[in-house]
């Protein structure tokens, strides 16, 4: 759905003549004080698949919100292409630009960026109204969307009525109302409390099971990447340090940056039961769960029961996990 390719942002004059140069090594203050430039990304590739979670986390000043930007060209970057459900982007003039932007991407910001004077119904309905859909569908579809993300009956209230976990919850809904193949998220939920905040990443996890939409998340929190993504990019100093699964991040770090990051993580929080599952068990279990199913998820059930949990893949047993499995990666987080 979504493919980068070689993609630069550079700012400052003539910054083309920066892009793959030994100059872009160069210590930040100092390429600054050579030549006036700042290399904000560089190099920067990646694909996103259909219904995929893709997650792009770092500190503040890595790239990553830069990055998201430059998907839709929010940002213009310096060099690279990028590419969203085969449309060319970075070549695409403001008519194609306003069409992807229209009909295939919506965006959700840290900033609600919510229209003040407007009900929360037509603040939801604002980006059907800018593709000329009449007021009565706009509205009734805002409805549904309100509904969607937790907010029934609420469409006639003002922004200022409501508490921040809510007002980011519209704008949810504003970006799911337009029905977008692509949703992009840039730190949406950094300024919410860490209750609520929680409560934003289990709609995300549910909004996705339901409606399977493909995502890319931009976050500084580990956590929120490994809660959220099925793949993790972790950014540095404009660039990608390492992309791979929460499992292959946290268990194979790729250098001592990244080994930092995901030292405190617990290695039963991400490790699926796949990963550490022995052959199907003949006789009884204790039950089922998914290959996919974290290890923690299941330590209440194997702690009831002596007796093995089945492993299924779409539903058909293929292998089977007991005390022992779950202990053996439990005991590994304290090595």
């Amino acid at each position: 759905m979504i493919s980068v390719r070689d993609l630069w942002k550079v700012y400052g004059p003539r910054a083309e003549r920066i892009v793959g140069s030994p100059e872009a090594d160069l210590p930040r203050r100092e390429l600054e004080a050579r030549h006036g430039n700042v290399v904000a990304m560089r190099d920067v590739s990646l694909d996103v698949a259909p219904g995929e979670v893709f997650v792009v986390m770092g500190l503040s000043g890595s790239g990553k919100s830069t990055l998201i930007r430059c998907v839709t060209r929010l940002i213009e970057p310096t060099s690279g292409t990028v590419t969203i459900g085969g449309v060319d982007v970075t070549g695409a003039d403001d008519a194609a630009l306003l069409e992807i932007r229209r009909h295939k991407v919506s965006m959700v910001f840290q900033h609600f960026g919510l229209l003040p004077h407007r009900t929360l119904l037509d603040n939801v309905a604002f980006g059907l109204e800018l593709r000329g859909v009449d007021r009565r569908e706009r509205r009734e579809r805002a409805a549904q969307t309100l509904e969607l993300v937790g907010l029934p009956g609420m469409g006639d209230y003002r922004p200022h009525q409501l508490s921040g976990g809510q007002q980011q919850r519209v704008g949810l809904a504003r970006a799911l109302a337009t029905d977008p193949d692509i949703m992009l998220f840039d730190e949406p939920f950094s300024a919410l409390d860490p209750l609520i905040r929680r409560e934003m990443q289990d709609e995300i996890v549910r909004l996705r099971r339901e409606l399977g939409k493909t995502m890319m998340f931009i976050t500084h929190d580990l956590q929120e990447a490994l809660r959220l993504g099925d793949r993790i990019a972790i950014m540095r100093d404009g660039r990608f340090v390492q992309v791979g699964t929460p499992a292959e991040v946290v268990l194979n770090p790729a250098d001592e940056y990244v080994e930092n990051f995901v030292r405190d993580v617990p290695r039963s929080h991400v490790i699926p039961v796949s990963a550490v599952m022995a052959p199907l068990a003949d006789g009884a279990s204790a039950g089922e769960c998914d290959e996919a199913t974290k290890v923690r998820d299941i330590v209440a059930l194997v702690s009831r029961s002596a007796l093995p949990v089945t492993v299924t893949r779409l539903g058909q047993p293929v292998g089977s996990i007991d005390r022992v499995g779950v202990l053996s990666v439990i005991a590994g987080e304290d090595a």
